[in-house]
């Protein structure tokens, strides 16, 4: 029997509630929940089922239910809060709004970033008022994060081949996800561990002994999550081709072999152009340069580094490739595929958006037009 709920009431906005809509959700100064607010709307407004809406936006569906029923009652007032009872605000709105200004549009004279003592004395409030404005917005001054644009001229095929191939795999064909994790150190700490006790976590030295380094080449399969992997004392030309003969030795005959690689010049040399190219059966798709999120091996790279490697004590390489192949066996015991959610189409469409915000930025970072370009 269908479910039945209580018949959802049309909403519609004026060009005018649009206009002022689209202005609180794209306006940097907009407080994030205010943001959230105007979004649900305007999805609402455009037809978006609740639930989906609840989903773009990150709330519960019940509060998309809220919001709506509260933008019917009130209009453009139902998106601000009602005053809550307690002592009054010591903190104006003008206050909140220039110190969130003044985080993300100027920095110090004496600094890059702002701190709390030195915007709150710039401001004129506390420094407990500061931090309570940062996190209600969710601003960190001190972090910072880095990125790199692929400026790779077939950007675009080359995701959508390689999303294609995660996302619709080809029948009778096993994709693998190839790479290498080169100069792996065999590290030995200085000094003997301290275990953990309650109230006390691991301790180690922060010096060490090496020992030598070692490369792993792997293969992941993106149906099955297992992994074909190998150590090799150096990662050159000659070890990737013995990894390959390995691979072709591992998949069975009847079927082919989608191989997602990176641009590094060991996948490209005239040995392994020319093996390749006797072996019909192999199919090689590129990433974009700078572009290794693409490649899911690169996920289980980062879980062999963060469970077995960083905290490990090695005295050889000999220990350390042992440990790799107790995770390589583990992982084939218990494998677990990483799945890839979003299509092409959502990837361009981000990467699209984040351009337009660096160009934007840094356009007016520099005070300078670009509409020239």
């Amino acid at each position: 029997m269908a479910r039945r709920g209580r018949k959802l009431v049309p909403l519609t906005v004026t060009d005018e509630e649009r206009e002022t809509l689209t202005r609180l959700s794209r306006r940097r100064k907009t407080s994030q929940q205010l943001a959230k607010r105007a979004r649900a709307i305007l999805l609402a407004a455009d037809g978006v089922a609740n639930r989906e809406v609840a989903k773009r936006v990150g709330v519960h569906e019940a509060t998309i239910c809220a919001w709506r029923q509260r933008f019917l009652d009130q209009r453009l007032d139902a998106l601000h809060d009602e005053p809550r009872p307690g002592a009054p605000r010591k903190v104006s709105d003008e206050a909140v709004e220039r110190i969130v200004t003044m985080t993300l549009e100027s920095t110090p004279s004496n600094s890059t970033h702002w701190s709390t003592r030195d915007l709150a004395e710039k401001v004129g409030v506390s420094q407990s008022t500061v931090s309570r404005v940062w996190r209600a917005f969710n601003l960190q001054p001190h972090r910072v994060e880095t990125f790199r644009l692929s400026n790779d001229p077939l950007f675009i095929e080359k995701v959508r081949d390689i999303v294609g191939l995660y996302m619709d795999p080809p029948t009778h064909a096993v994709v693998l996800c190839v790479d290498e994790k080169s100069q792996i150190q065999a590290l030995e700490r200085s000094q003997p561990l301290l275990p953990m006790r309650p109230g006390q976590p691991e301790r180690r030295t922060h010096d060490y002994l090496r020992h030598g380094t070692t490369t792993l080449f792997a293969a992941l399969d993106v149906a099955t999550g297992k992994i074909i992997g190998k150590c090799y004392q150096r990662h050159r030309a000659r070890e990737f081709l013995r990894f390959l003969k390995t691979i072709d030795e591992e998949v069975p005959d009847d079927l082919d072999v989608h191989l997602v690689l990176d641009n590094y010049a060991t996948h490209k040399t005239p040995s392994v152009r020319k093996w390749l190219a006797r072996r019909p059966r192999f199919h090689v798709h590129y990433t974009p340069t700078y572009s290794s999120w693409l490649n899911l091996v690169e996920r289980w790279f980062a879980l062999l580094s963060e469970r077995k490697i960083k905290r490990g004590s090695h005295r050889s390489t000999r220990e350390l490739e042992r440990d790799i192949r107790d995770f390589l066996s583990h992982s084939n015991d218990h494998p677990k595929p990483f799945v890839w959610t979003k299509t092409a189409d959502q990837i361009l469409a981000s990467i699209r958006r984040f351009c337009q915000y660096t160009l934007a930025s840094h356009t007016k970072l520099n005070g300078t037009s670009d509409s020239g370009h």
